[in-house]
């Protein structure tokens, strides 16, 4: 009689977990769960600090040297499209959502097109929870 397969089986046992609640107290993921239901989310969502960064950070030192704008603002623009992106007819754990911010950091604004990407997955106990990331992130 053949064993079960199983990942254990096959790679041996877990070394070392990196779990979501890990992520979210070590500052690698942003909770925005609180703004995403009001957005119309109904699970957890974070998003990595990469696309924090890009999408919503936003300072008042941002404000006086480019335009005025605040981060609650971005925020709603990001889960937002990513919620739209949510209800269109594709099919799949990742989809890829584009919306118009200004890029930090310069002393543009004009808003540019950024790509992000909505992952739905697993969380730490098996619940379905969205992290909103950049194009390169997994």
């Amino acid at each position: 009689m053949q064993a079960e397969q199983t990942l254990e089986n096959i790679f041996g046992p877990v070394i070392h977990a990196y779990t979501r609640t890990q992520a979210l107290e070590d500052g690698v993921l942003v909770d925005v769960t609180g703004v995403a239901q009001e957005a119309g989310f109904h699970i957890p969502v974070a998003m990595t600090i990469a696309a924090w960064s890009d999408a919503v950070e936003w300072t008042e030192a941002d404000s006086k040297r480019q335009t005025k704008q605040d981060q609650s603002g971005r925020l709603w623009d990001v889960l937002w499209m990513a919620y739209l992106a949510a209800r269109s007819s594709d099919k799949g754990s990742r989809k890829a959502f584009q919306l118009l911010r200004i890029p930090r950091g310069g002393r543009g604004v004009r808003p540019r097109l950024t790509t992000l990407h909505m992952q739905i997955g697993p969380g730490d106990e098996g619940e379905p929870v969205i992290t909103i990331m950049q194009s390169h992130e997994d």
